[in-house]
């Protein structure tokens, strides 16, 4: 009799031991599935990232050649004006090179200023993404757009570029029109551009403030600290 229960005990155990293990292992093997996928998502995120960001670099070294290329005509349409005897003609079209490349230049400043505040704001981004607990996810969308419509804007340029180097004679009523065109879109794209980045400013002080409303602690021990310090 007492074999007879040694038995059922043993039987027992060995059924409860197996249970527990093969519990361990669907458990390990859930939270191995739940690793992988957060990996992948991550994997799949990095690598967007990093097209994205090829692909602006490529548009930046695309625009930035053909700025180049109207520049250094520019300056050829100027050693081309020293040769000209005619001293009217030639004071005439030096002073249209000079006016065409002010324009340029007043396109390319605006835009660099933009860019810079784009670059800050990404900037604080990233520093406010290290602390965690700040949602930055409005202020992102907001930079990619702002980016998106400088990158437009530098395309409308360099077609302005090549309207504007092309050669020393007045421009012709069609690429007048068509200046004027690329002007006003370039200012649009640029002043959207612009107000992007101040929403993305916005929402990210509201963020901040957010989390400063959630964990009053934080507020308390800065304020803290603060008095400790004046004591």
């Amino acid at each position: 009799m007492l074999k007879k229960y040694s038995k059922l005990f043993f039987i027992s155990t060995l059924v409860f031991v197996f249970s527990v293990s093969l519990t361990g292992a669907q458990n390990n093997t859930t939270a191995t599935t739940k690793e992988n996928i957060r990996q992948e998502i991550q994997d799949t995120r990095t690598n967007i990232q990093t097209e994205r960001t090829t692909a602006k670099a490529d548009i930046k070294n695309t625009l930035d050649q053909a700025r180049q290329i109207a520049k250094a005509k520019l300056e050829a349409l100027k050693t081309k004006i020293k040769g000209e005897k005619d001293a009217t003609k030639a004071k005439i079209e030096a002073l249209r090179i000079t006016g065409r490349e002010q324009a340029l230049e007043r396109f390319d400043t605006v835009v660099t200023r933009v860019s810079d505040l784009k670059d800050k704001i990404n900037a604080q981004i990233t520093k406010l993404d290290a602390q965690g607990g700040i949602d930055t996810t409005a202020a992102k969308t907001l930079v990619a757009t702002a980016s998106t419509k400088l990158d437009e804007a530098k395309t409308k340029i360099t077609e302005a570029n090549t309207l504007l180097a092309n050669s020393i004679n007045p421009i012709t009523t069609e690429n007048r029109t068509q200046l004027r065109t690329l002007s006003q879109n370039i200012q649009t794209l640029v002043k959207d551009a612009h107000l992007a980045l101040r929403n993305a400013v916005k929402s990210l002080k509201d963020a901040v403030n957010a989390k400063k409303i959630a964990n009053p602690e934080i507020n308390n021990g800065a304020n803290n600290n603060q008095g400790g310090n004046n004591q």
